[in-house]
């Protein structure tokens, strides 16, 4: 309750409004053994569809990195957008800090929800996650998409200066920032152009917020990533593939995507993204969805009024300098009865929500 009376508190009940209105619920799964995994699942799961997870990385929450692609995407499939162990509301109480066995949770997760088959797009974190869980279970995944992940790195990458960063400690302060200053250094590294002058109080909430929970276990994955990681032993996946990343990413050097490209082979493409840092789903939400919408659907059609039906919402709420307002760049080519369009959220009072 407290968190509706911030800013930030605020706009995350929208996304939360948003995704319910999207046709997908909150559900939490009880995996045993002292795990439990939240995930956001389709009300209606339907046949017809092929099915499709996304993976977040580090930072906001799962609603905020993927809240910009659910109209491309919502007609098409059905959705399954899960927290990590450690973000929003899945935690585990054993040790085991590896992306393997975040991978092996979602499996589990999957299992739980009758989906057998899907393809899976990770973002930075989420796309170390995503490509494990394509390694491990070939069987289950179809189709992957990484995005600015540094699955290809290398425990010597770090003290042979491919990264601005110099060791891992300044890494897991800078991810999971404590004060304002080092929130604008993660924005600094996360966007090719960050917006400047955002109050310290606005910084404060968002940290509030979203950066205080887990701190011990998210600096420990962090160093799992790491830890004695070398390409040879990295495995080979042989999913049709796409890697997508922002020419100026400086938390992950699109070194790293070129590495992971030559590393999988002819199963994979690379599409880079000019002006754009490691936050791409956020700093070039349009340019990303029309790659994702490419790989992923390919060349077939859909009526225009199937692609407006579900969905016609396209709006944005970061700290990119591209975007710093909401806007609803879909609604003219809608109807304006459609239930998920902004003015509709505004009259069903969901935009602003009472404390």
């Amino acid at each position: 309750m407290a968190h509706r009376l911030s800013l930030t508190g605020s706009a995350d009940y929208l996304y939360r409004s948003f995704f319910s209105y999207s046709g997908l619920r909150s559900m939490k799964t009880d995996l045993q053994e002292g795990t439990v995994m939240h995930c956001w699942v389709p009300k209606s799961q339907k046949a017809s569809k092929p099915n499709l997870m996304l993976v977040h990385g580090f930072g906001a929450n799962a609603m905020w990195q993927y809240g910009d692609l659910l109209h491309h995407l919502m007609p098409r499939y059905n959705i399954y957008v899960p927290d990590l162990l450690f973000f929003g509301e899945s935690w585990t109480r054993r040790p085991n800090r590896s992306e393997e066995f975040q991978a092996q949770c979602l499996r589990r997760l999957m299992e739980a929800h009758g989906v057998g088959r899907l393809s899976v797009v990770g973002i930075s974190y989420g796309g170390f996650v995503s490509y494990s869980m394509a390694a491990q279970f070939p069987e289950l995944v179809e189709k992957v998409v990484v995005c600015c992940s540094g699955v290809c790195l290398e425990e010597k990458d770090l003290k042979e200066g491919l990264f601005e960063v110099a060791d891992l400690e300044e890494v897991a302060s800078i991810l999971m920032p404590q004060t304002p200053q080092k929130l604008r250094e993660l924005i600094k590294f996360a966007f090719a152009k960050p917006v400047k002058g955002v109050p310290s109080c606005f910084l404060s909430d968002y940290i509030h917020v979203f950066c205080t929970e887990f701190l011990a276990q998210k600096k420990e994955l962090i160093h799992a990533l790491t830890a004695n990681r070398k390409l040879d032993k990295i495995p080979k996946i042989e999913q049709p593939t796409l890697i997508i990343w922002g020419e100026q990413d400086k938390i992950f050097p699109l070194e790293l995507g070129f590495r992971l490209q030559r590393h999988i082979g002819e199963n994979a493409r690379i599409e880079v993204i000019k002006n754009a840092g490691h936050a791409l789903n956020i700093e070039k939400p349009r340019e990303f969805a029309k790659h994702l919408k490419a790989f992923l659907i390919e060349n077939s059609s859909s009526p225009r009024s199937n692609l407006c039906s579900t969905l016609s919402l396209n709006w944005s709420w970061s700290w990119s300098s591209n975007s710093t307002s909401y806007s609803n760049s879909n609604s003219s080519s809608c109807s304006n009865t459609n239930p998920y369009s902004l003015s509709s959220l505004r009259q069903k009072n969901f935009f602003w929500p009472s404390p």
